[in-house]
């Protein structure tokens, strides 16, 4: 059996810390054992991508475990500020960074020009690695999420269940949907946000406090960070989900959404569009609160909070639309590819590297 380092943030395996590239990780490594790989992970200590002494000294040590070379996969995070430890290591092994947010500067730069190859969750993700590093965009390869099969969700006939799914940050833009649910009191609906309030705590302070005010008090739920069980069942609970996100690669939670059939409003930031769309699919002229009989939703300006309150309101009007959305969203969940799909492209990836003739069929 073939054999590949990680190196990961200590976080990846941290249940009150649950992100979209955490779970990617997890999950493609696991997957990657049935296509002949195994997988030893080292874990780094820190508050990663700005880590202490602490963190840096646990990386180093991480590092000088690997005085053997192979191929050695690295996280973003751990990639973004490292130079020092990773350009040397880059020198004996193949050194394959997994960037899941590009975060840009010389020091990112540098770990990437030094690996043999990186890898992007999104085709808007490796553009703009390409655009920020001036990589040579065959050294850049795509390697998608999968998502887990779930039960096909209905739903209920008013559609007033709504959940946004993400660390309460700027970057997910919770403030977006605050703004905008404060002008829908009109209205019935409920909402959960299911993210950490503690990894930018002014800012998920602000959103509680807001929550807490008296026109979205009981119809605003903060419901901290999820567990698997727990978020499956948020899912199972909700008519929609709502990702007003300011900066998203691509969004895993977007097809967890339409893996049950839940439509999705999502703005359009980062890979958003693609990932709602599908692969293939036609971009149309959505524009602001749109919907096209091929996107199983809406999207809008990102950072907008109007617009999203437009959206909504016609999701909460509509039935009709309502209707639509939901089976655009059935169909697409039929065309969703599983984990073992993204494993088998990063295993095909690891055997060139390795210089092996690939095994995956």
């Amino acid at each position: 059996m073939r054999r590949l380092h990680a190196l990961l943030p200590e976080a990846v395996r941290d249940p009150a810390r649950p992100s979209g590239g955490n779970t990617y990780d997890r999950r493609i490594l696991m997957e990657l054992k049935a296509f002949g790989w195994s997988v030893e992970e080292h874990l780094v200590a820190g508050r990663w991508p700005v880590p202490d002494a602490a963190g840096r000294r646990s990386l180093a040590e991480a590092v000088d475990r690997l005085r053997d070379g192979g191929l050695v996969l690295v996280d973003g995070l751990l990639a973004s500020d490292s130079p020092e430890l990773l350009v040397p290591l880059a020198r004996r092994a193949s050194l394959l960074a997994l960037v899941h947010l590009p975060l840009g500067g010389p020091r990112e730069g540098a770990v990437l020009d030094a690996a043999s190859a990186v890898i992007t969750t999104s085709s808007w993700s490796r553009e703009r690695v390409v655009e920020l590093h001036d990589l040579a965009r065959p050294r850049v390869h795509v390697v998608e999420p999968g998502v887990d099969a779930a039960p096909l969700e209905t739903g209920t006939r008013s559609g007033g269940s709504l959940l946004c799914v993400g660390a309460v940050t700027a970057f997910k833009g919770q403030d977006v949907l605050v703004d905008a649910l404060g002008s829908l009191t009109d209205l019935p609906w409920h909402c959960v946000c299911a993210g950490s309030l503690e990894i930018d705590a002014p800012f998920g302070a602000d959103i509680d406090r807001r929550a807490r005010g008296t026109d979205l008090v009981g119809r605003l739920t903060l419901a901290g960070p999820l567990g698997h069980d727990e978020l499956a069942h948020a899912y199972a609970s909700a008519d929609l989900l709502v990702q007003p996100s300011r900066v998203e690669t691509y969004g895993m939670v977007v097809t967890e959404a339409l893996a049950r059939g839940l439509p999705v409003i999502a703005s359009d930031a980062g890979g958003l569009p693609q990932t709602l769309r599908g692969p293939g699919a036609r971009a149309g002229r959505e524009g602001t609160g749109a919907a096209t009989a091929e996107l199983p939703g809406m999207l809008v300006p990102a950072g907008n909070g109007p617009a999203l309150a437009e959206a909504l309101r016609a999701w909460l009007t509509d039935a009709h639309l309502r209707g639509r959305l939901r089976h655009a969203a059935a169909v697409r969940r039929t065309a969703l590819a599983p984990w073992s799909e993204a494993a088998r492209s990063l295993a095909a990836l690891l055997a060139a590297l390795s210089g092996e003739p690939s095994r995956v069929r």
